[in-house]
């Protein structure tokens, strides 16, 4: 009696766990990323204010800083090993899941596209309108700005080139579905991944010189101000894109992706895309128009 009381038991749990969503176990993983974030934001904060900080030597603030920067990646790795285990390896990620992510990927991107938005609406209501303050002139007077048919322009053709390779990555991976066919496009696929992850690094080494030799900075009237603050921050979407790509370059490599469940890959070349498109209004709006 006892034994077929547990067994009703078990096939009742079997039966209430066969549904097509994912719940998450309790993980310690977001706030130690928020706390640690935090701590970094904190800091940038101070090194923009110099004089919340002692910049001249290593002070109780700047080892917060380091240890809250390497607990931070620590946590991050932790958290996304996580979760490739729970796709790949667990099963987690149905087809219901994987349609749900997608919908959370496309609102993160548009929650992005407000975030630029702002900062566009910033330099276009500074330069349409120029302030008494700095001359009524766009660009303010003593402001050289960059020229735009020069590294802004390598810089377009690396990342339009960069959307080409990603989708012809994309591309073969999808179409990898026969055993025939199967070593080739694989060889297609990280192919595309590696050029568009050379593209990456290539784009931030060029606006890294460019930073570098710019002959004015962000303390230089409302233009530096907005020039910096919106492409400093592409930029940095450019690093997390590369990387985000590149771990996808490495998961490829240990056959984590097939043409029917590689949701990590696609999320990653929908933010490239999303790169590739704000850098097109930046580079028309900003470096040719504003430049001007």
């Amino acid at each position: 009696m006892l034994q077929n009381i547990n067994k009703l038991k078990n096939n009742f749990k079997v039966i209430a766990e066969q549904h097509p969503f994912h719940l998450v176990n309790p993980s310690p993983w977001p706030i130690f990323v928020s706390i640690f974030l935090l701590n970094i934001v904190f800091f940038l904060i101070g090194y923009l204010h110099d004089d919340l900080l002692n910049l001249d030597g290593c002070t109780f603030f700047h080892y917060v800083y380091l240890i809250s920067f390497i607990f931070f990646f620590i946590c991050i790795y932790a958290w996304f090993n996580d979760i490739i285990l729970e796709s790949t390896f667990e099963g987690h990620h149905t087809l219901r899941v994987q349609r749900g992510l997608r919908y959370g990927i496309i609102l993160f991107i548009i929650s992005e596209i407000i975030f630029f938005f702002a900062f566009f609406w910033a330099f276009f209501h500074s330069s349409i309108s120029p302030s008494i303050f700095i001359g009524n002139i766009w660009p303010p007077i003593g402001i050289q700005t960059l020229i735009t048919w020069n590294l802004p322009f390598l810089n377009t053709l690396i990342l339009l080139s960069s959307g080409i390779s990603v989708t012809w990555a994309h591309r073969a991976l999808v179409t990898n579905r026969t055993n025939f066919k199967i070593g080739i496009t694989r060889l297609h696929s990280l192919t595309g991944l590696i050029i568009t992850v050379i593209y990456g690094i290539l784009f931030t080494l060029i606006q890294r010189y460019e930073y570098i030799h710019a002959s004015f900075t962000i303390n230089d009237t409302i233009y530096g101000t907005t020039f910096y603050v919106t492409t400093g921050l592409h930029g940095l979407h450019v690093l997390i894109g590369t990387i985000f790509l590149f771990v996808c370059l490495i998961r490829h490599i240990k056959y984590h992706f097939t043409y029917e469940h590689h949701f990590g890959l696609e999320a990653a070349i929908w933010y490239w895309h999303f790169v590739d498109v704000v850098w097109l209004f930046l580079f028309i709006s900003i470096y040719w128009w504003g430049g001007k």
